[in-house]
C-alpha cells in the first residue's frame, strides 16, 4: 500500500501540473474561437513573451536567488545544462534524418520545457508535501521550492539561449513545407542592408505626409532627418569595419552574436544585479533594510515576468485552434507525426529519465562535485525530462516558418502535454535516489 501511495502523490501532482498546462491551452483555443485574439496578434503576443516577458522572469528569478555567497551552486546547473541539450541535439539531429522525421523534430526533440511546467510541477508538489522527504534540516518548503524555481530558470537560461541560437537552423533542413524558405531567406538577408539604405537615404528627402497611419513619427521632420542620416552614417562606418577584420573574427562574432538573445541578456542582467552587493541590496531587500528599487521597480519586473508562462500557453492555445479549424474546412492545417512524436515521448519521458538520475545520483554519493542541497539534485534529475518547449511556437514564428507547420508543432505539443503525467515515473525515481543520497 505505501509503494502504491509513493507512485500516486507524484503522479497527481504531475496530472495537476499537466491538467494546469492543458486548460491554459483550453483557454487559448476559447480566445481564437471568441475572435478576442487573432493569428496576428498571437505571433506579437509571442514576440512580447521571448522578447520581454521572459527576460524579465530571468531579472528577477536569477537576480534574487544569485549572489556572491551561493554563486558557485549554479556551475553544476550549467555545465549539466549546456551536456545535455547538445546530447538531445545530437540526438535529434541524428533521428530526424535516420527516421525521415518533419524537420520540426529535432528542435523538438533538443529542448524541452525548462520553464512553465517545472516550475508549475514543483508548485503542485509542494502543495501536496511530497517534497518534505528530502528538506535539509531546518528547512523551510517555501524556501526549498524558491531555489529549485531558480534551479530550473537557470536551466532554462541555458536551454532557451540555445533554442534561439540554433534553433533556427535546425527548422530549416528538409523543410517540406517550405522549399525555398531558406532561399527566401538568403536573399531576403542580401537585400535587406540595400533596402535599409535606401529607405534610410529616401527618409531624409521624402515628406512623412503620404502615408499616415499609427507607425507614423511623433518627432518633428528634421530631427527624424537628422536622427536618420547619423543613423546612415553609423552603419556606413561600422560595414567598414565590419569588412577590414580577418574572416575568423567575422565568423566568432557571427557566431557570437547568434546567442545575443532577450532570454540570455535578461540572464545576464540579473547575474550582474545578483552578484554586486550594492545593488542585489537595492533591488531586493525590505524597503527598511535599503532595498528602495524593491517595492517598485522589482515589483514592476516581477509582475510582467509572471505572465511569460501563460501567456506563452495561451498562443499555442490559439494556433491549435487555427489549425482545428482548417481541419474544419478541409484545409492544410499541418500533418501529425505519430512516428516523431512515438521517438520523442521515448526519449524524454523514458530514456532521459534512466539516464539522468543514476548519473546525478553517482555524482553525489561518489563525489563532492554537488553541494548538501537534495533540491539541487532533484531539480538537475529532472532537467532534461518532460515535454518539448511551449517556446517552440515562438521559435517558428521568428523564424518565420509557413503557417502549417507551426499549427503541426501546436497539435504535436498538445498531444505531447496530454501525456505529461507518465513525468510522475521519473519525478517518484528522482525523489527515491535523493532520499537514498541523503543516508548515504
Amino acid at each position: 500500500m505505501g509503494s502504491a501511495s509513493e507512485l500516486v502523490i507524484p503522479f497527481l501532482g504531475a496530472l495537476q501540473a499537466a491538467v494546469s498546462v492543458l486548460l491554459t491551452i483550453f483557454y487559448g483555443v476559447v480566445t481564437a474561437q471568441f475572435n478576442l485574439l487573432s493569428g496576428k496578434a498571437a505571433k506579437e503576443v509571442s514576440g512580447l513573451c521571448v522578447r520581454m516577458l521572459l527576460p524579465a522572469l530571468l531579472i528577477y528569478k536569477v537576480g534574487s536567488e544569485l549572489q556572491q555567497g551561493t554563486a558557485l551552486r549554479y556551475l553544476p546547473i550549467l555545465i549539466w545544462a549546456i551536456g545535455y541539450n547538445l546530447l538531445s541535439i545530437a540526438i535529434g539531429s541524428v533521428a530526424t534524418r535516420f527516421f525521415n522525421l518533419p524537420s520540426w523534430a529535432t528542435p523538438a526533440m533538443a529542448f524541452n520545457n525548462t520553464t512553465s511546467l517545472p516550475l508549475l510541477l514543483i508548485q503542485s508538489l509542494e502543495a501536496t508535501g511530497i517534497l518534505s522527504a528530502i528538506l535539509r534540516h531546518g528547512d523551510s518548503a517555501s524556501d526549498a521550492v524558491s531555489r529549485a524555481q531558480s534551479y530550473f530558470l537557470i536551466n532554462s537560461t541555458v536551454n532557451n539561449s540555445l533554442t534561439f541560437a540554433l534553433g533556427p537552423r535546425l527548422l530549416r533542413p528538409g523543410d517540406e513545407d517550405a522549399p525555398d524558405e531558406e532561399g527566401n531567406n538568403e536573399g531576403g538577408e542580401r537585400g535587406n542592408q540595400g533596402d535599409q539604405d535606401g529607405q534610410q537615404e529616401r527618409s531624409q528627402t521624402d515628406g512623412y505626409d503620404d502615408i499616415i497611419d499609427e507607425h507614423t513619427t511623433l518627432l518633428p521632420r528634421h530631427n527624424v532627418r537628422r536622427a536618420n542620416a547619423v543613423g546612415l552614417d553609423t552603419w556606413k562606418i561600422g560595414k567598414e569595419q565590419w569588412e577590414r577584420l580577418p574572416q575568423w573574427a567575422q565568423n566568432f562574432l557571427g557566431t557570437a552574436y547568434m546567442f545575443a538573445n532577450g532570454p540570455l541578456i535578461g540572464a545576464v542582467i540579473g547575474a550582474f544585479i545578483g552578484l554586486i552587493p550594492p545593488l542585489h541590496k537595492l533591488f531586493f531587500n525590505k524597503v527598511s533594510e535599503g532595498g528602495y528599487l524593491n517595492a517598485w521597480l522589482t515589483t514592476s519586473i516581477k509582475n510582467i515576468g509572471d505572465l511569460f508562462a501563460s501567456l506563452q500557453i495561451i498562443v499555442v492555445g490559439v494556433k491549435l485552434s487555427q489549425s482545428l479549424r482548417n481541419m474544419k474546412k478541409g484545409e492544410a492545417s499541418g500533418e501529425f507525426s505519430w512516428k516523431g512524436f512515438l521517438f520523442i515521448t521515448c526519449v524524454r519521458f523514458l530514456i532521459w529519465p534512466a539516464v539522468s538520475i543514476p548519473v546525478i545520483y553517482f555524482t553525489v554519493t561518489k563525489t563532492r562535485l554537488l553541494n548538501a542541497d537534495p533540491m539541487l539534485w532533484f531539480a538537475m534529475m529532472l532537467m532534461p525530462t518532460g515535454p518539448p518547449a511551449m517556446i517552440l511556437v515562438a521559435l517558428a514564428e521568428v523564424n518565420g516558418s509557413p503557417e502549417k507547420q507551426k499549427m503541426a508543432i501546436a497539435k504535436f505539443l498538445t498531444v505531447s502535454y496530454a501525456i505529461t503525467p507518465l513525468i510522475s515515473f521519473a519525478v517518484v525515481g528522482a525523489l527515491k535516489a535523493c532520499e537514498s543520497a541523503l543516508t548515504t
